[in-house]
Formats: structure tokens, sequence, C-alpha cells
């Protein structure tokens, strides 16, 4: 954001040179700090262009944050900082990210101070002269040795990069996209314009905004409840196929039951059946037997008669010839 002049002797303010830090103490530095200002003026800033321009940024903002703190890694991610490189002119970027730096709030990104400059940097653009950011940005940020530039023109919806080829390099090297994503090596993300919106990328994934995992954990917690439900009413389905099953079985031990009682009680009675039976039998065998005695019984005595009257015919024919 701001305009692009930088004429050495304007009077907007700047830090000190670094020989002329290196040779402050301590007490002095924090007094350098706390003077130099953490809002950029009217005459500095670009005109308001909407919500296509704030839009990016919060966005941006949102998913950088989330996405190192998520690592738990310390990475300072800011926007719209006023900052302030030795003896330069301050700036404000529309975002910016610095490696390792706490992440703590800060109204003013001072280079001496902190001891770190920026490592990436993007400006948006939406309307009027692409200069500032197409141009003059891209001299003075390569300039001040920020390893990673990026332009996002949301009106156009394109996306530039920009890299140092080396730490030492003061000129950039303009990216070129693979399949339309473009390869941040300082973020270690890629990111590609999505629709009207910018989407950064870790390898396949994703980084989603807040509103997008809000969106999505709704979205989980809405199928959490209707799994849930829908467990609940298959557990309940389960219950009662269990409860008809353990009737069913009830019955069926039942029907069981009665029927080994009727076996039972058939047996009983096949059993009482052949004891009868075994006993009718044992009579009868004895009847017989006892016939079969009284027929040879009644043969002795009818022999024993034809014997008796043989003999009385003998005896008869004996005294009939003495009579004669």
């Amino acid at each position: 954001m701001g305009r692009h002049t930088d004429k050495v002797g304007d009077a907007f303010p700047r830090a000190p040179s670094q020989e002329a830090w290196d040779r402050m103490g301590q007490e002095e530095r924090a007094q350098v700090v706390d003077a130099l200002p953490g809002e950029v003026t009217y005459e500095e800033m670009a005109m308001p262009e909407g919500d296509r321009h704030s839009q990016p940024k919060m966005s941006t903002v949102d998913v950088l944050r989330g996405y190192f703190e998520h690592r738990g890694r310390k990475v300072y991610v800011g926007s719209e900082l006023p900052v302030y490189y030795p003896a330069e002119r301050r700036f404000a970027p529309d975002l910016l990210v610095v490696l390792g730096a706490e992440s703590h709030i800060r109204d003013k990104w001072v280079v001496s101070h902190e001891g770190h400059g920026l490592d990436w940097v993007m400006e948006v653009h939406v309307g009027g002269d692409r200069k500032k950011d197409a141009e003059f940005n891209v001299s003075r940020y390569a300039r001040l040795g920020i390893p990673e530039y990026f332009i996002f023109d949301g009106g156009r919806l394109t996306l530039e990069g920009y890299r140092l080829a080396t730490p030492e390099a003061r000129v950039y090297t303009r990216m070129e996209p693979r399949h339309g994503r473009y390869v941040s090596e300082v973020l270690g993300l890629e990111i590609q314009v999505e629709g009207e919106h910018l989407r950064f990328w870790a390898g396949n994934a994703p980084l989603l905004e807040s509103r997008e995992l809000i969106s999505r954990m709704r979205d989980e917690a809405m199928g959490l409840q209707r799994r849930a439900l829908e467990s609940e009413q298959r557990l309940a389905e389960e219950t009662r196929r269990l409860d008809e099953a353990e009737r069913r079985l009830s019955e069926e031990t039942w029907r069981r039951a009665e029927e080994t009682r009727s076996r039972e009680e058939l047996e009983r009675r096949l059993r009482a059946e052949e004891q009868r039976r075994a006993l009718e039998k044992q009579s009868r065998e004895e009847l017989e037997r006892q016939l079969r005695a009284e027929e040879q019984r009644r043969a002795l005595e009818k022999q024993s008669r034809e014997e008796l009257e043989r003999r009385l015919q003998e005896l008869q024919a004996e005294m009939a010839k003495l009579k004669k």
C-alpha cells in the first residue's frame, strides 16, 4: 500500500542507518523505537479499494497464522504494519511474514531492533495504476533483500511471484507457476488464484480459512449428530430385534420344553405299553404252556383209556374163551 515516492529528503520518518544504530546504547535505541510512529500518514496511503482489497489480506493473515500456529512454528504474520529498514523510508506492505519471530502484537517493525528483515511480502492490487506494486516495489523489495514478493491483482484475478535467486542477489527473478500454482519456498506452501480468492496449499491439502473451518466443523458436527441419531435408531432397532429374538428364543425354549415333556410322556406310555404287552405275552405264553400241558394230559388220558379198553377187550375175549 502507499505511494511510491522515495526521496531521501522527504519529511516522512526513517529509522537510523545501521551504523548509527550500532553506535547507540540500549536506552537510546529504545527511545528511537518508541519515537518511530506506528501508523502511516494519509499522504503515504493509497485510496481505499473496498472488500476486494481488504478481504484477501484478512483471509491470508487468518490462513497463515492458523497454519504456522498449528505446527508450533515461530512465525510473525502481519498486515499494513509500518516497516522501518535502516535509513530507508518506511513502508507498510499489505501482507508480510517474518520467520523465526515471535507472533506477539506489534504496531511497527523496526528491522535493526528486531534483528531481522521481512522474509515474504504480498501486495494486493485492485484498481488504478499498478506501477507502485508491479515496478517500484519489485525494485525496492529486491534492493532491501526481501526473499519473496507476490502481487495479487484482485481486479484481474492474477498472481505474480518474484524471488531472489540467492541471498546476495538484489534483483528479483520472476517465478513461473506450475499447474497454476506458485511455489513459495519461504513459506513452504503453494499459492494460486481460486475463483476470486487466494488459496494456499500444503502439498495436496488446501489451507482453509477460519470461516471455512467453522463451516466444515459445523458440517462435521451436523454429520456427527446425524450419524449419532442414525446410530441411536440402529441401536433402537437392534434392541427391538434383540428383544424379538429373545422373545422367540423364549417361545422356542418353551416349545422345546413342551415337546420334551410330551416326548417323555409318550415314551413313558410306550414303556407302559411295552410292559403291558410283555405281560400279555408272558400270560399268553403261560396259557399256551398250560394248554400244551392240558393237551398232553388229555393225550395221556386218551392213551391210558385206549390201553384200558384194549386190555378190557382182551380180558373179555379170554373170559369168552374160558366159558366155552
